[in-house]
């Protein structure tokens, strides 16, 4: 199993593992246990990693890690009039769901 990278923290780890497998690439966290330790051990050795299965599926893994990290924004102005930017599809102000185009 080849260590496709380092996440800053466990449940990014989770996400993009989660994300490859449905993505249809076998993924699984590693060193998901080792926070406890940071300080005995360096901390950069202490990060979740997260593995794919079959070497053959290194590229694929790769585009879909990069789209799980940079996933496009939203920016819209809301029938209320508040700028609504970022990942959310519903206005904090009104609570109106982002229109769909």
């Amino acid at each position: 199993m080849p260590r496709l990278t380092q996440a800053p923290n466990l449940a990014i780890a989770t996400l993009w593992a989660d994300g490859l497998t449905a993505g249809g690439v076998a993924a699984s966290v590693q060193r998901q246990y080792l926070a406890g330790v940071a300080g005995e051990l360096p901390p950069d050795q202490c990060l979740p990693e997260v593995w794919f299965q079959h070497p053959g599926q290194e590229a694929q893994a790769r585009e879909i890690l990069y789209h799980l990290q940079h996933v496009p924004q939203h920016r819209w102005r809301c029938v209320c009039g508040e700028l609504v930017v970022g990942g959310f599809e519903q206005c904090w102000n009104c609570e109106t769901l982002m229109p769909r185009s």
